[in-house]
């Protein structure tokens, strides 16, 4: 009796766990499967494919997978599930042309070097060129947030989550912002979506129970 031969991507994920060879793992990928293909192993291979297809989509999709990693946070895998955190987060920043991704990259630089105004005015100018596009509005909600905007941030929020179902980060932020707003209840409702989205958030975990005791003492 022959051993069943392996699939090629199981073969190549094992070889990136010994050479943690991104770049080869990423072109060898690339020849062998189709995005569509992937897709499709992410949700319905063993647990071994599904995260090789998972970290792959990663690396090789773009926003047309974001409902594929959406599903996969939730899979019963935590190795699944780490995978496509990571991996979704960079398939958020990959919609619009060249351009417009660009200038997504430029506001997010802004963020992280705390220069808010110029962020809020730039993703401002991006969110007019690209309504459609989630991460400009989350983007815009990170600045606002860190200027104590809070309503406008909120407001961003749910712009993101209106087009982003699988936006975990815009959950937590507008759940933020309503503890800033004195919103408990409304926060309490965001924070659980979020960890509905993405159930290895331990710090939203820690949040949810925190304010489910203050409002029982209420």
């Amino acid at each position: 009796m022959t051993t069943p031969r392996r699939p090629a991507l199981q073969r190549l994920y094992h070889q990136y766990l010994k050479s943690e060879e991104t770049a080869t793992f990423v072109r060898d990928v690339s020849r062998h499967y189709l995005l569509s293909t992937l897709e499709r192993l992410a949700i319905g291979g063993d647990h071994i494919l599904r995260r090789a297809a998972v970290m792959a989509l990663g690396f090789l999709g773009n926003y047309a997978q974001n409902q594929v990693l959406g599903r996969a946070m939730a899979d019963a895998d935590r190795g699944v599930r780490l995978l496509a955190d990571s991996g979704i987060r960079q398939l958020w920043r990959r919609d619009g042309n060249s351009q417009q991704q660009q200038t997504l990259w430029r506001i997010c630089r802004l963020n992280q070097n705390e220069q808010y105004d110029e962020a809020i005015l730039a993703a401002g100018d991006l969110i007019d060129e690209a309504p459609w596009f989630a991460e400009a509005w989350n983007q815009r909600a990170v600045a606002c947030f860190a200027t104590r905007r809070f309503e406008e941030a909120a407001n961003d929020c749910h712009q993101t989550l209106e087009m982003n179902s699988y936006h975990f980060g815009a959950a937590v932020g507008m759940a933020h912002c309503y503890l800033h707003l004195e919103e408990p209840f409304a926060a309490l409702e965001n924070f659980r979506r979020a960890l509905r989205l993405n159930p290895d958030l331990s710090d939203v975990r820690g949040q949810i129970d925190m304010l489910e005791r203050a409002l029982e003492g209420r």
